[in-house]
């Protein structure tokens, strides 16, 4: 079926959290429709909602409960029809999703990998025994203190700018923040490195904007197939299905990257760790790109098993 948008009798409504990141996200998505069906931006709305994960600052992610932080408030708009497709991180996204809503609609993926940003230190090797590291990820926190158990992790939330000024005011002496967020902000200049995946495997999803609509809308799925991007949706399926197998959530020590290699192939990393760094349990697998489903479950599997039950 084939609609056009000018026909609507009110702007396109894209739902989004506050941040001067997730607005850059929302900025993008509402470009790249432009462009590919040939739009003015004044037929969309950006549309700001204040979710559970932004509104409590003064408590640390893990204590606020797991899955649905950053999503809920929006899906909760989506399904209730007041905005027409919602914006996320991928990241930030449970692998299930509400009954009536539709993901498959995956940006071109971004630069996946860890930026290490300090004022006083150029690299992360360089940190000396007892640096003090701020972050409010619970991956981030568990692959520091696997590596370097010597390290003080603080809890570091907040936009890039608040946790800047907190390494200004001397809270910690570095932070680890996404490529990808510093790089849709025009902020890589403050990245002293970026980590290789090698020694800093990133979160599931990270580095990818996920749009998600209704069901019924068929305006919407029609404007959202024309900006997806194939390769980022094979890779993110694996890195999804290793997630799913294990159960996981954003609050869970899990980490995971899928590669498209030239021969249709798929090379997925995954691991799993305590959150105290006192365990970690790393593998990789490599298989066909129609087959990348069962690629993160069965990695998942052998994983679980090389750490025993009971591990999380």
């Amino acid at each position: 079926m084939v609609i056009d948008p000018l026909e609507r009798t009110g702007p396109l409504r894209i739902g989004t959290r506050g941040s001067p990141l997730a607005l850059a996200q929302a900025h993008e998505v509402r470009d790249r429709i432009c462009k590919a069906f040939t739009l003015d931006k004044d037929q969309f709305e950006i549309v700001v909602i204040k979710v559970a994960g932004d509104m409590m600052q003064d408590r640390p992610l893990n204590a606020l409960g797991g899955k649905g932080l950053f999503t809920r408030e929006i899906e909760d708009a989506l399904l209730d029809g007041e905005i027409d497709m919602a914006v996320h991180s991928m990241k930030d996204m449970p692998v299930e999703q509400p009954d009536g809503l539709y993901l498959n609609c995956f940006l071109p993926r971004e630069d996946p990998r860890d930026a290490f940003v300090s004022l006083k230190y150029d690299r992360l090797a360089d940190l000396p025994q007892g640096a003090v590291v701020g972050t409010s990820s619970v991956r981030r926190r568990a692959q520091l203190l696997a590596a370097r158990p010597d390290l003080q992790v603080v809890e570091f939330r907040g936009n890039v700018q608040t946790r800047l000024r907190k390494l200004e005011e001397g809270v910690a002496d570095a932070t680890l923040l996404a490529m990808a967020g510093l790089n849709r902000l025009g902020r890589a200049d403050v990245v002293r490195e970026a980590i290789d995946p090698e020694v800093m495997l990133p979160a599931v999803g990270q580095g990818v904007i996920g749009v998600e609509y209704r069901w019924e809308d068929e305006e919407s799925e029609y404007l959202l197939e024309g900006i997806s991007d194939y390769d980022t949706s094979t890779r993110l399926a694996a890195e999804r299905a290793f997630l799913e197998a294990l159960d996981g959530s954003c609050q869970t020590p899990i980490a995971a990257l899928a590669e498209l290699l030239p021969d249709d192939t798929v090379r997925l990393r995954g691991q799993i760790l305590r959150p105290d760094g006192s365990a970690s349990f790393a593998d990789e697998l490599t298989g066909s790109v129609e087959d990348v489903d069962a690629l993160g479950d069965i990695l998942a599997k052998r994983l679980l098993r090389l750490a025993g039950p009971g591990f999380f």
